[in-house]
């Protein structure tokens, strides 16, 4: 589990593609704090470190997750967002997020708004359904606040931080990027759902 809260951008050093998926190697100083074996997110994707060494780890990507997220537009030099599983004893300081991208989302807009940025997130209506204004998203592992909501998009405002230390600071239009929605939200949606049923059942006994 994740929270949302990038803790490197790393640079993408080597992209070895084949029939089978992609193997990305990473730069990261936090290398030094994974062991083969352990989870990291990359860009919000929950990936598994197999290789470690010169201050980089190396991971496999399969098909299915290059099918439903932007790790398959990765190339050598571009930046991405890390971030380690959350130890029991860390601040859960952003949402819960599990690293399972739900989608894909392309930045529509990007504008100043004093010393923030708002970027235009167009977004399907099957993940839209889960995003409020004020709630949490997260965009390529990005634990973020919804600002607002239409019928095709979602909008973010950033701060100079989030700019500074994420690759949210370099969107631009027509950037793919990773979400997942609050998993809290789907969980009520089927509880809602099941409960709904059961009167239905009953009166048709």
């Amino acid at each position: 589990m994740f929270t949302g809260l990038v803790q490197d951008l790393g640079t993408v050093t080597a992209v070895d593609a084949t029939d089978d998926g992609v193997r990305l190697a990473v730069r990261t100083t936090l290398a030094e704090e994974l062991s083969p074996g352990d989870s990291v997110a990359v860009n919000g994707v929950c990936l598994t470190a197999t290789q470690l060494g010169d201050e980089q780890f190396t991971a496999d990507v399969m098909r299915e997750t290059l099918r439903r997220s932007s790790l398959a537009e990765l190339s050598g030099g571009t930046r991405v967002n890390l971030e380690l599983p959350l130890r029991a004893s860390d601040r859960l300081g952003g949402h819960v997020v599990q690293g399972h991208v739900d989608g894909l989302g392309s930045v529509r807009d990007v504008r100043e708004e004093g010393f923030a940025r708002v970027v235009t997130v167009q977004a399907p209506p099957e993940l839209l359904r889960y995003v409020v204004e004020k709630g949490s998203i997260a965009v390529d592992g990005i634990s973020l606040t919804v600002a607002g909501v239409g019928d095709d998009w979602f909008s973010i405002s950033l701060i100079p931080e989030t700019l500074e230390r994420t690759n949210l600071g370099a969107a631009a239009p027509g950037q793919p990027v990773n979400l997942e929605v609050d998993v809290l939200a789907k969980y009520v949606e089927k509880l809602v759902a099941s409960e709904a049923v059961k009167p239905a059942k009953q009166a048709a006994e």
